[in-house]
């Protein structure tokens, strides 16, 4: 199993989405590249802390790769800007890609030039792309929101 890690706004729609792929195993949201240790939600609302909203993907590469994530997480969301993602705005709702070893980092930095190369958006595209850090998981009752409320995206 591998792990990525990726930040599109807020972590429910995003993680909801995730689940739905085959090979996905498992998934975890919570607060990753800030400089507070052991945040928390309310702490993270505020936009101080420097963490995005994140969620952390554990994933089967036999059955879809990295790349393949990387391309369902383009077109997800809107990488074209800077700090909001829908009503939603911060560097909390910052669109990212947290690499966990050189090869991802590789991976994420060419597909990020195809899609911009591709002509897909008409805006150039703003997701950072940088070496994850410590990953806090959010609150228990984050984890998994939507299904727990009925939702299904």
């Amino acid at each position: 199993m591998n792990i990525a890690t990726f930040a599109a706004g807020c972590f429910w729609g995003v993680e909801a989405k995730f689940r739905q792929l085959e090979g996905v195993v498992s998934t975890r949201v919570g607060y990753c590249n800030g400089h507070v240790p052991d945040p928390n939600y309310k702490l993270v609302c505020t936009g101080t802390t420097g963490h995005a909203e994140a969620i952390e993907v554990t994933f089967a590469p036999s059955i879809i790769s990295y790349d393949q994530l990387l391309t369902f997480f383009w077109k997800m969301h809107d990488p074209t800007t800077l700090n909001r993602q829908g009503p939603d705005s911060g560097t909390q709702y910052r669109s990212a890609i947290f690499y966990h070893d050189d090869e991802q980092q590789q991976i994420a930095l060419a597909s990020k030039q195809a899609m911009d190369n591709s002509g897909y958006f008409s805006h150039p595209i703003m997701t950072e792309i940088t070496a994850a850090t410590t990953f806090y998981p959010a609150e228990g009752y984050h984890q998994c929101y939507l299904d727990k409320q009925g939702i299904h995206p």
